[in-house]
């Protein structure tokens, strides 16, 4: 199987960790952000992930990928369970954290950028949503503060450190990840010790790898 991805994109990373979960091999495909042919050729519209499954067929949407290859390949291993008031937490931190992070991304030598036209792409495309990126950066302080408010409230949610609900691996854990490991990428951000421990767990668990030694 083929999964095309970009490195930053949180939905990315939840396709990527349920293969990591079930020690699946896969062959990542990282397309530059301006490709548009690649995803339009495969599921008819510019979006990642896509797996491009055994048979040839491509499926797109990051939990639908995740549910097909838990249903599909052994032993099924994650939970449905997504509790309401972490569901609100990720929400309330996602509705402002793309500030600091969108203008990091273009700084950490990923693999989606590797060309200029690439590069100029994405900052094009996000800037329309959250203004200058320079700006954004130099409004971190601001953006931090709020992170440091709401980092206690979702430790509280976190109930073990290979599991967030504390039972088993579930859509919680697939959802949650990805936007904390992108938050490494944020130099400055005091983690809560249960959620550095969540991070660190998941990183490995899911063979994800994190930000902190290049975070801006």
């Amino acid at each position: 199987m083929k999964l095309y991805v970009y490195d930053h994109c949180p939905y990315c990373v939840r396709a990527r960790m349920i293969f990591g979960f079930k020690q699946l091999p896969v062959e990542l495909v990282y397309i530059q952000n301006d490709d548009e042919a690649t995803p339009v050729g495969l599921i008819g519209k510019k979006a990642v992930p896509i797996l491009l499954k055994d048979d040839g067929s491509a499926m797109p949407e990051s939990l639908d990928i995740v549910r097909y290859v838990d249903q599909h390949y052994g032993e099924k291993c994650l939970s449905d369970q997504v509790r309401p008031e972490l569901e609100t937490m990720i929400k309330q931190i996602g509705s402002y954290y793309n500030h600091l992070l969108l203008p990091r991304f273009v700084q950490l030598g990923l693999p989606e950028y590797k060309t200029q036209s690439a590069l100029d792409y994405f900052v094009n495309k996000k800037s329309v949503s959250i203004g200058d990126f320079t700006e954004n950066l130099a409004q971190t302080e601001q953006y931090l503060a709020r992170l440091q408010q709401d980092l206690p409230m979702l430790e509280t949610l976190i109930l073990a450190g290979d599991k967030a609900n504390g039972q088993q691996l579930s859509i919680e854990d697939i959802m949650l990840f990805p936007m904390l490991r992108n938050l490494t990428c944020v130099k400055g951000v005091k983690f809560p010790s249960r959620i550095e421990n969540y991070i660190h767990t998941m990183a490995k668990l899911s063979g994800i790898d994190l930000y902190f030694d290049r975070a801006i």
